[in-house]
């Protein structure tokens, strides 16, 4: 009997996916459809048929796995909310960073760095969701070579020192 070969990444995946903890997943669902246009791929009920246990959202062309807070899952299922925040930062790149970094803040994204043209080449700002996870929002301005990008940051920090 032949087997069919199966790709070992899914269709549309990336080698890396982010699979975050939130503690109310239906509610951060919402936010992320409207903050930053997630498109609901998936939801599974948790075992008792409340909550989330996972779902699946495309964000542009990223999945972004989440689920339902379990502690009582082996002590892994903590969200944000419950570890005083995330040492994670999730990066979105979008074509029209004001206008996704205002819809964010209108959907109710703290903000933690305001828009600014950055010296690596992004226009650049960042956030924090209502659930605990930092996000970063940019669009690509400038092509930077590695060696302008250290002159620049050490031309910035100086700055910045002052």
């Amino acid at each position: 009997m032949a087997t069919k070969k199966v790709n070992p990444i899914p269709k549309g995946y990336h080698t890396v996916t982010p699979h975050i903890v939130v503690r109310d997943a239906a509610k951060a669902i919402d936010f992320y459809k409207r903050a930053f246009g997630a498109e609901e791929v998936m939801r599974l009920p948790g075992p008792d048929g409340h909550g989330i246990m996972h779902a699946e959202l495309k964000i542009g062309d990223s999945f972004i796995m989440l689920g339902e807070e379990s502690p009582e899952m082996g002590g892994e299922c903590h969200s944000p909310e419950s570890l005083g925040g995330s040492a994670v930062t999730l990066n979105l790149y979008v074509k029209d960073v004001d206008a996704a970094f205002e819809r964010a803040v209108s959907a109710g994204a703290q903000v933690k760095m305001p828009l600014a043209d950055m010296f690596w080449g992004d226009r650049y700002g960042a956030l924090v969701d209502p659930f605990g996870h930092k996000w970063s929002l940019a669009t690509h301005i400038e092509d930077v070579s590695p060696e302008e990008i250290r002159k620049r940051a050490e031309a910035f920090f100086a700055e910045a020192a002052k």
